[in-house]
């Protein structure tokens, strides 16, 4: 139950930072408001691959970040294992001719105590019955404690719990700027008037930066076109989360799954009303190469499909906490928005009630950037 006090905070963005940490101010006891630009999860939530994991190579807070995200997803899973939306089957990557490449992954994450295992295509089926072994590089690197979570699912079971704390949400709220008053964040304005506030979070994902320039920060943006795909339902067997040369690949609820890859980035075209298009034959060709890697079952064929910006700071990095400009001004702008979110809300909800800083985040204040 939350213990009562005197704040208010405002949240910008609908997203899945915006929202855990929306219901973790509420379970401190914070007034909270979250406003978002047009409906929860329509931004880069709602089109996010959203693998959890700590692979491959990253900086040593980095990698402890992720690895207590995903220990809160895990403390989740077990509240209701039979979740469809939350799944630790692990994952499996290869890359495309480079053995050596692989095996040096392989032996940075074992010296990282990261769960990395060498799987070849004659044992691949004792990982996952459903890949086929044919479509396999020579090696490739099972994580056994890997999972994927289905953002919008996510969203929707943490705004139920936001709003029976009392949370109130704004959705099409249309564009919001920061007002600062003496230096320091006072609410929020936008379409509708004023709100005024002890503290703002700015988590609107790929536009966090367009947010916060007017403050006099900025914020290194690299954030790339993306596409995520939805088959129909298939009868394909498949439960870890691919990560292959040509087509990502994860299960999700109802049979079907979400595919993604960087390979079509310039097929994506920005029009001008700022929506993206992309022609139905290359999201066919995805499903396609998708349809590749399994062994069984008829081809994954598209569904529905999502375009937009996937949030990425320049440096690669999350940028999270208060704005040393900008008193009262907090940030969430990462690309591992699945991966941190739990973790994120919880540590940015003590530093907003407590003021006082979490040095996990040490390594993310947006101070870096000069």
């Amino acid at each position: 139950m939350a213990v009562k006090n005197d704040m208010h905070v405002l949240v910008l963005g609908g997203g899945v930072l915006g929202v855990s940490s929306a219901l973790e101010l509420t379970k401190r006891g914070a007034k909270v408001t979250l406003l978002t630009e047009a409906a929860l999860c329509s931004g880069a939530s709602g089109r996010s691959l959203s693998w959890l994991n700590s692979a491959g190579e990253r900086s040593k807070p980095y990698h402890a970040l992720r690895m207590a995200g995903i220990d809160r997803y895990r403390t989740l899973f077990a509240a209701d294992p039979t979740r469809d939306w939350l799944r630790f089957d692990g994952g499996l990557c290869w890359s495309a001719n480079d053995v050596a490449g692989t095996q040096a992954r392989h032996a940075y994450e074992k010296a990282h105590g990261y769960d990395s295992h060498l799987i070849t295509p004659a044992t691949v089926a004792q990982v996952d019955k459903g890949v086929d072994p044919q479509a396999m590089a020579e090696e490739a690197i099972f994580n056994p404690g890997e999972g994927w979570v289905s953002l919008p699912h996510l969203i929707a079971h943490l705004s139920g719990q936001f709003r029976a704390l009392g949370g109130e949400i704004i959705e099409h709220a249309g564009k919001a700027s920061v007002i600062v008053e003496q230096g320091r964040a006072k609410g929020i304005r936008y379409d509708k008037g004023e709100i005024a506030a002890d503290a703002v979070l700015v988590a609107c994902g790929p536009w966090t930066p367009d947010v916060v320039a007017p403050l006099g920060v900025t914020l290194p943006n690299g954030s790339p076109v993306s596409m995520l795909v939805i088959t129909e339902a298939s009868d394909q067997p498949l439960k870890t989360v691919l990560n292959t040369p040509r087509a990502a690949v994860r299960p999700n609820p109802g049979k079907r799954y979400a595919l993604d890859h960087d390979w079509y980035e310039n097929d994506i075209k920005l029009q001008a009303d700022g929506t993206y298009q992309i022609e139905e034959s290359v999201v066919a060709q995805l499903a396609q190469e998708a349809s590749k890697l399994l062994r069984a079952g008829t081809p994954l064929k598209a569904e529905s499909w999502k375009l937009g910006l996937k949030p990425i700071p320049g440096d690669g990095d999350p940028v999270l906490g208060e704005l040393e400009k900008v008193p009262g001004c907090f940030v969430a702008f990462t690309h591992s928005g699945a991966t941190l979110a739990l973790i994120v809300g919880e540590l940015l909800a003590d530093e907003i009630v407590t003021g006082e800083k979490h040095p996990m985040l040490a390594a993310f204040r947006a101070e870096r950037f000069g």
